[in-house]
């Protein structure tokens, strides 16, 4: 009953400015993540509330070309205004338990087929920034919600992330701690807009 959420969330995307401009045109539309390593499954990534994330990845993407599956040589960021539906939001204690369901399901199917699946690190990275087995457990969850399957099929994911170093010695808090969220109908995308500086001649809203 609660998986539904209720409310507009502000998410944003980071890209190359020529993409920016032609969604607002509306010549184009953002398009479907889906690699074996995507942390919340296959979709349409944002980063909720978080604008300078989205430009921070951006640039990564433009100063290592080889991570990206589009040259960035521009970095920007769109701003998209979504209701998640419902959301397989792993905030939600419940859907912990369902995602352990699901990987036991998964391990099941694939125990006597030798495959092999692992979140990895990449280099001298720490953080598991390859999440094969994270990205096949909520494919397998998302496998049972087939149109012909009496289970309501999930339009959104959700997951919070502590990611890079600790932000000071001994802290709770990591440098990129961040909340992602993973689109999976489109329909949930209300509306794209440029996202605007503050007007420091006002005051802050």
């Amino acid at each position: 009953m609660y998986t539904t959420k209720t409310g507009l969330i502000l998410g944003f995307h980071g890209c190359d400015e020529s993409i920016v401009d032609n969604i607002l045109l509306g010549k184009e539309d953002l398009k479907q993540s889906d690699n074996t390593y995507d942390w919340l499954g296959h979709g349409i990534y944002f980063w909720e509330n978080s604008p300078s994330r989205a430009l921070e990845f951006a640039r990564f993407l433009r100063d290592h070309p080889q991570k990206a599956k589009n040259p960035i040589k521009t970095p920007a960021v769109i701003g998209a205004v979504i209701d998640l539906g419902y959301c397989l939001d792993f905030t939600d204690y419940a859907n912990l338990q369902l995602l352990k369901d699901g990987y036991d399901l998964l391990m099941t199917a694939i125990s006597k087929s030798g495959i092999k699946l692992a979140n990895k690190p990449i280099g001298e990275n720490r953080d598991l920034l390859l999440r094969d087995l994270d990205c096949a457990v909520i494919e397998t969850l998302h496998s049972l919600r087939s149109p012909n399957s009496e289970l309501r099929s999930f339009d959104s994911v959700r997951g919070v992330f502590w990611e890079g170093d600790d932000i000071y010695p001994n802290a709770g808090f990591k440098e990129k701690n961040h909340i992602q969220i993973c689109i999976r109908n489109k329909n949930c995308i209300k509306g794209y807009f440029a996202p605007r500086q503050i007007n420091s001649d006002y005051s802050k809203v």
